[in-house]
């Protein structure tokens, strides 16, 4: 089989996997219209990454973030802050510590160890989603979900069944379903590809003869305990540069090895599970449209994953607020104080998307793909005043 037979074969079982999908939200006897209460869920980003082997060198673990927005149904709706149980669930991806060798090595890579199919933050592949009070929103972080189904097929669009409840957890108010996206398409191999090596041994050694340390002889090792992450939360070592600074620093001089259409590719998933798969994608806007080029990214002064491309920086018009001053898009809030996810998707995966997963909630409770921009999805009765697109009106 050619490689172009290949991924033609594999992205022709995604779309039976998203015309299955729908299926599942039949068969799971999910609501096709909205009653008394709606909820829509959203991934905080676009596309998790993660590795299949930690044996060596971790760059991320299995983490995943899923919210949920609760909204009570009427001429005037209301954003839901408790009284309610919300969970999650995989229906098709319920267990993860037979799909990778992290749960192993955590102890060694995290200095304690993590129990079987729990995450880093201690939450499973089920559970009950936690609610914010501020961002009114219910979420879960750091699901440990893999990109393997539990039939052993390989799926980086994972769908979550959210159920929200009464709080004594007796009747079934609503539900939906959101992907919880994850894959370790992460193509290091492209050029750390010495004969006789891993590609994880080649990565330590060309660090070793660079810098002067010794990885080879501490694996297992994590890159974020000398390297700051704010993905993981972690400080690094002072005189040390943030993960993303480095990586992108390294790499930005080298790209010219790489022959790819998008060479971001190259190393974030990826030409199989395409990370950025939104609206902006069909109209072919690219990463370094809205990111810059490496170097860019490599910017010492910038803050990863804080400091990211705001909709307003090509997005106006006139009377509408975009992202509110000094908060992310992804944590945002927009129209009476939904989340702009709720409405929009997730980072990287905002609605229409060029994948039929990522609209599947949409057309459920609207009848088409993204933005959910159907006023009776939410109100009774269709509002008398023009739609407003602030927190405030």
């Amino acid at each position: 089989m050619t490689v172009s037979s290949f991924w033609r074969r594999w992205r022709h079982r995604v779309m039976l996997s998203a015309i299955g999908a729908c299926g599942v939200a039949m068969a799971l006897g999910l609501q096709t219209q909205p009653p008394s209460y709606v909820v829509l869920a959203a991934n905080d980003l676009g596309m998790h990454c993660m590795q299949n082997d930690f044996s060596q060198v971790m760059i991320l673990p299995p983490f995943n973030t899923l919210r949920a927005q609760v909204i009570r149904r009427g001429s005037e709706p209301d954003i839901m802050d408790g009284d309610l149980s919300v969970s999650y669930e995989l229906p098709t991806n319920t267990h993860s510590s037979d799909k990778t060798n992290f749960w192993q090595y955590a102890q060694q890579l995290l200095g304690a160890p993590v129990p079987n199919d729990t995450g880093v933050t201690g939450s499973g592949m089920r559970g009950t989603m936690v609610v914010d009070t501020v961002r009114k929103d219910y979420s879960v972080t750091g699901i440990p979900v893999t990109p393997i189904d539990d039939d052993g097929k390989e799926n980086p669009y994972p769908l979550a069944l959210v159920t929200v409840k009464n709080a004594a957890g007796t009747t079934v108010l609503a539900q939906t379903q959101a992907v919880v996206p994850v894959s370790w398409e992460m193509s290091c191999n492209l050029c750390h590809n010495t004969p006789g090596e891993s590609t994880a041994t080649n990565i330590l050694n060309a660090h070793d003869r660079l810098h002067g340390t010794n990885l080879v002889a501490a694996q297992p090792v994590m890159c974020a305990s000398c390297h700051a992450d704010n993905a993981l939360g972690t400080a690094g070592q002072p005189g040390v540069p943030n993960l993303s600074s480095a990586m992108h620093g390294a790499h930005a001089a080298r790209m010219g090895q790489v022959n790819m259409a998008n060479s971001c590719y190259a190393c974030h998933p990826g030409v199989r599970t395409n990370c950025q798969r939104d609206y902006h994608a069909s109209q072919n806007i690219s990463c370094t449209d809205c990111h810059g080029g490496m170097a860019a990214v490599a910017n010492p002064a910038r803050n990863p994953w804080v400091d990211l491309p705001r909709c307003g920086n090509c997005h106006t018009r006139n009377g509408f607020e975009f992202e509110q001053a000094g908060v992310r898009y992804r944590d945002s809030k927009g129209h009476g104080g939904v989340l702009c996810v709720s409405c929009h998707g997730s980072p990287h995966a905002t609605g229409p998307a060029v994948n039929a997963l990522d609209n599947l909630q949409a057309n459920r409770v609207q009848g088409h793909a993204g933005p959910v921009n159907t006023c009776l999805v939410c109100h009774t009765s269709q509002p008398s005043e023009s739609f407003f697109h602030s927190v405030e009106h």
